[in-house]
């Protein structure tokens, strides 16, 4: 009775808990590491392997499946679904080659609303004051290889309001390593967006909601080996390591609703979305080029908090300086350099 009573807690204890957003690495009572999944089934961490599987041609596989009326804006670069009732995108998806990883076009920091979604997007007033980086879904590292791709990244409907250290820590990292495996796989597809639910609070007079959480998922369908991985995030700083939120695409699934990857096959399909092998990904430093040398990584997310409340303050200061945000008498955007993170000068 009192083995069968250990077993119960240890149970309880080690392994119910970590079953909220799916698979986690837990240890049974001998000591063995083990991976959680959604649908209660354990296996043993060390034999989670990729498999090798013929991939079959299919045109935009990174398209998650849509509902009728559902309206998919294609840019250059990405597609995506916009949601009205949150003013932000539900998916962003594309495909990133190795040879989309070598910046072509600077950054150009010129945020607009996105033309091509017919009941607008949100605007600069909505996260003016709201302390919230406009934080890219499509990076504008991934879409440094034109000049359009990179323009075309600074819509509204790619940006969602995520917490500064969020976007300037742990979501950074994440987008420097799938760059890393874009460039050691030849490519991958990649979907990514914020948890949308009812009841979240918004900013700014277009009520964009402000997510709890954000996912990214990321399928290489490069033989000889076809793996994937997803990630489910919280808009906060942490110090954990990526691989710590690293969760099945059924984990993503269920949390979002969003079908991923419906175009292929489905045997290959239904295995790749519920297996999950941390070990088949490297986990190294983003290895971004150019044409002419490395780019600068420090500068991808220095600028994006160009609104906050208490901009001017000494701790509260961009690590590069910035054109100021504001406008002269006459209407034209100010040409002074800010290192405020609100991104206007003393006169603005």
């Amino acid at each position: 009775m009192l083995k069968k009573i250990t077993r119960i807690a240890i149970w309880v204890v080690f392994i119910f808990p970590v079953l909220l957003y799916g698979q986690k690495t837990a240890v049974t009572s001998d000591g063995k590491a083990v991976l959680l999944f959604d649908d209660g089934t354990r296996r043993p961490a060390e034999t989670q392997e990729p498999r090798k599987k013929k991939a079959i041609h299919i045109r935009h596989p990174e398209i998650p499946g849509i509902s009728p009326g559902d309206h998919v804006v294609h840019h250059t670069g990405f597609s995506l679904l916009y949601n009205d009732a949150h003013e932000q995108a539900s998916w962003v998806a594309y495909e990133l080659t190795k040879e989309e990883t070598i910046k072509r076009s600077e950054r150009t920091n010129k945020f607009m609303p996105d033309p091509a979604v017919a009941g607008g997007t949100a605007t600069d007033a909505d996260y003016r004051g709201s302390g919230y980086d406009r934080g890219h879904l499509a990076p504008a590292a991934d879409m440094g290889w034109s000049s359009a791709t990179m323009a075309e990244s600074f819509y509204y409907s790619n940006m969602c309001p995520q917490v500064p250290e969020f976007n300037r820590g742990i979501w950074k990292k994440l987008e420097e390593q799938v760059r890393t495996w874009a460039s050691e796989n030849e490519a991958v597809y990649v979907v990514t967006g914020p948890v949308l639910k009812t009841g979240l609070p918004g900013i700014g007079g277009s009520g964009v909601s402000v997510p709890e959480h954000f996912y990214k998922v990321i399928l290489d369908y490069r033989e000889p080996e076809i793996k994937a991985i997803g990630f489910i995030l919280p808009n906060q700083g942490s110090g954990e390591t990526l691989s710590h939120f690293a969760v099945t695409i059924d984990s993503v699934e269920i949390i979002t609703g969003i079908d991923f990857f419906p175009s292929l096959p489905d045997s290959t399909e239904g295995w790749i979305e519920k297996s999950l092998c941390v070990n088949c990904w490297s986990w190294k430093k983003s290895q971004i080029r150019n044409a002419g040398s490395k780019w600068d990584e420090s500068k991808e997310h220095s600028e994006h908090r160009e609104f906050s409340p208490t901009g001017n303050e000494p701790n509260n200061r961009l690590s590069v300086s910035v054109q100021c945000s504001g406008k002269t008498k006459s209407g034209r955007r100010c040409r002074r350099m800010t290192t405020a993170s609100n991104g206007r000068c003393y006169q603005h």
